[in-house]
């Protein structure tokens, strides 16, 4: 089990940019994947994108291709998501969550494949 700690959410303008943290601790070693996901109110848990914690291969939702780049610090057990022009469909708190077996690369949109969640950060994206 590991300890998930978001951070760097906020209101920004469409168009603009934010970049979230998540930092890690407990059972590091444990991690095989992390993933970052967004809920919107009144709306479904939504798979955004995850990184494997050591080859660093990566998975995009469709929807964020090209804008949103996730990155991972392993010597800080920090993992980033970079979201560039934002659009106000991107509003939703968004979470980070670690799995511990390779269900985060067999199916890393799954919020099954993942055991540990963050407590969200609000994103906010006026038009």
């Amino acid at each position: 089990q590991v300890q998930l700690v978001e951070s760097g959410g906020g209101l920004v303008q469409a168009g603009g940019s934010l970049r979230l943290s998540c930092a890690v601790s407990g059972r590091t070693f444990s991690v095989y994947g992390m993933g970052w996901f967004r809920q919107a109110p009144g709306k479904e848990r939504e798979f955004v994108v995850a990184i494997s914690w050591n080859s660093g291969g990566t998975y995009y939702a469709d929807s964020v291709k090209g804008r949103f780049t996730i990155s991972r610090d392993n010597a800080r057990n920090t993992v980033y998501l970079q979201m560039n022009t934002l659009k106000p469909e991107d509003t939703a708190v968004y979470y980070c969550a670690a799995g511990h077996t390779i269900a985060v690369s067999t199916a890393p949109a799954s919020v099954n494949s993942y055991d540990d969640w963050g407590q969200g950060t609000q994103v906010t994206v006026s038009s």
